[in-house]
Formats: structure tokens, C-alpha cells, sequence
């Protein structure tokens, strides 16, 4: 399935890295898309789903934060609503 696009809630820079704070009701998300780098994913509030080529893996506020591989399809969907997920890219990656 594929998430309903969102923008972010919050975006801002902090120690040279990019943060994205994404507020989601159930079903939206980041569609399946690439890029070039990795990046680090958690959710903080609800819960969601990560889909990759090689992985699916629900997630919530107990779970580690995954890393997503650069130039690997991923796709993020919250699965409740008020869903609070963040994404996190290195310096130079955004």
C-alpha cells in the first residue's frame, strides 16, 4: 500500500544535520522514493510501518531508530492516527 504523501511538521538544521518531524493520522507518509544517502528514522508517538526491498518492520516509540540505506526504495506509513515520526540526515546529505 502506499502512504499519502505529508510535508513536514518541523524542519530545522542542528549540529549539521537535518531534522524532519512528520505528524501523521493513519495512512500517511512518505510514498516509496530513493535517494542517494542514508538516513535515520524513529517514531515517537502512534506507530508506523517501514517498508524496504529487503525489510518491513512496524515501529513505535520502544523501537530503536532503523537506518535507511541511500539509494534503497523505502516508504514510511503511519498505521494510527497521531502518528509522530522523524527522520534524521547527516551533514551535507539534504
Amino acid at each position: 500500500m502506499q502512504a499519502k504523501p505529508i510535508a513536514p511538521a518541523h524542519t530545522f538544521n542542528y549540529g549539521g544535520s537535518r531534522v524532519n518531524i512528520y505528524h501523521a493520522d493513519k495512512g500517511m507518509g512518505l510514498p516509496s522514493h530513493t535517494h542517494s544517502y542514508d538516513h535515520a528514522s524513529f517514531c515517537t508517538a502512534g506507530s508506523c510501518v517501514i517498508r524496504t526491498a529487503k525489510v518491513t518492520a512496524t515501529i513505535n516509540k520502544d523501537s530503536q531508530p532503523l537506518n535507511l540505506i541511500g539509494k534503497e526504495w523505502h516508504e514510511i506509513e503511519a498505521l494510527e492516527d497521531k502518528t509522530v515520526f522523524v527522520n534524521i540526515f547527516a551533514e551535507n546529505k539534504y
